[in-house]
């Protein structure tokens, strides 16, 4: 990465936290019309539409997202530590807020507190990574419903645990590292975690490396937002990691990501393009959706059948944290 590339991921890194926690009103935001993409356009197709507009003063700034079964999703609100539901009438319900750190305490990369990935098991449990800078809350909790959060794995506090994946067993979870460059594996009921990849492909180049990941047909798939890359690590049958393969390149900001449900084609949150990009099992990309369909720097993305699901964090435009659902256009 260029020098002046770095220098400018820093700037906006540091424009993101100030924007983070900074108190300010928000307005909605425009939808203006789009060109025809694999996706219906907001401005001409109803099934593409907004689920919320969030609380920016509040600190409402989805970082991930997982779905429930009736139709809400929860997120994680990235500065506020808190995890939250979204109904689909767009109410939002704090389910969790986590304990504030130290004094003292820095995140790697980011400052701040961070919270991050969040998955959801059959029976309701949340598990989500939490990152502080200090040794007694970096790691990854859980919350059962009517519970408290606890956590239930202590993480490195020199890294950032970032995305967060089940496997189908539901008994080990993966997180990506974006400072360490790791992906760690966990067991669901709790314990050490270990370190199950470490690579130069999942390293990064200035800012942050390995983020989003999906386990999806035997094998750990990673993002790396400073590589703009896509990874698949195979599980071998003993449980290990196999060699990295790299999927698609050329896309530089990338965050999290999500399988359309047909093979390996996935859609990828572009965050600081403000972009939504379709990814074909050969690697080539369009992107789908832009900050004309009101995407504010999307952070995640969850599939259910021919929904998509974008929650923006608005880090860089500083204006309408939101959840949007759109609609996948079969066969395409």
């Amino acid at each position: 990465m260029s020098t002046f590339l770095t220098r400018t991921r820093a700037g906006l890194l540091a424009s993101a936290v100030a924007a983070a926690l900074a108190v300010t009103a928000a307005g909605p935001a425009t939808m203006a019309t789009a060109a025809p993409t694999t996706m219906a356009t907001a401005a001409k197709n109803p099934d593409v539409r907004f689920v919320a507009h969030l609380d920016i003063a509040d600190g409402q700034r989805p970082e991930n997202i997982t779905l429930e079964p009736g139709g809400s999703a929860v997120v994680t609100f990235a500065y506020s530590r808190q995890v939250a539901r979204i109904g689909r009438d767009g109410t939002v319900r704090v389910l969790a807020t986590l304990p504030e750190p130290p004094a003292g305490s820095t995140t790697p990369a980011l400052s701040s507190p961070f919270l991050g990935g969040v998955v959801r098991t059959h029976d309701g449990t949340l598990y989500f990574l939490y990152a502080t800078g200090s040794s007694d809350l970096t790691g990854l909790w859980r919350l059962r419903p009517g519970g408290t959060p606890q956590r239930i794995a202590a993480l490195p506090a020199d890294g950032l645990p970032n995305g967060l994946t089940l496997d189908r067993s539901q008994r080990h979870l993966y997180v990506a590292d974006s400072v360490l460059g790791t992906v760690w594996r966990a067991p669901a009921g709790g314990g050490t975690p270990t370190r199950w990849a470490a690579a130069p492909e999942l390293a990064a180049a200035g800012f942050l490396g390995a983020n989003g990941i999906k386990v999806h047909d035997d094998a750990v798939w990673v993002s790396n937002l400073d590589q703009g890359t896509v990874l698949r690590i195979p599980v071998t049958r003993r449980g290990t990691a196999g060699p990295v393969q790299t999927r698609a390149t050329g896309l530089e900001n990338i965050d999290d990501f999500a399988f359309t449900g047909r093979g390996d084609t996935l859609l990828a949150a572009i965050n600081a393009d403000n972009e939504v990009a379709l990814v074909r099992p050969n690697g080539s990309h369009t992107v789908v959706l832009t900050g004309a369909d009101g995407l504010e720097n999307p952070t995640s993305l969850a599939v259910r059948g021919t929904t998509a699901y974008i929650a923006s964090g608005a880090y860089f435009t500083d204006k309408d944290p939101n959840l949007l659902a759109a609609r996948i256009t079969p066969g395409k």
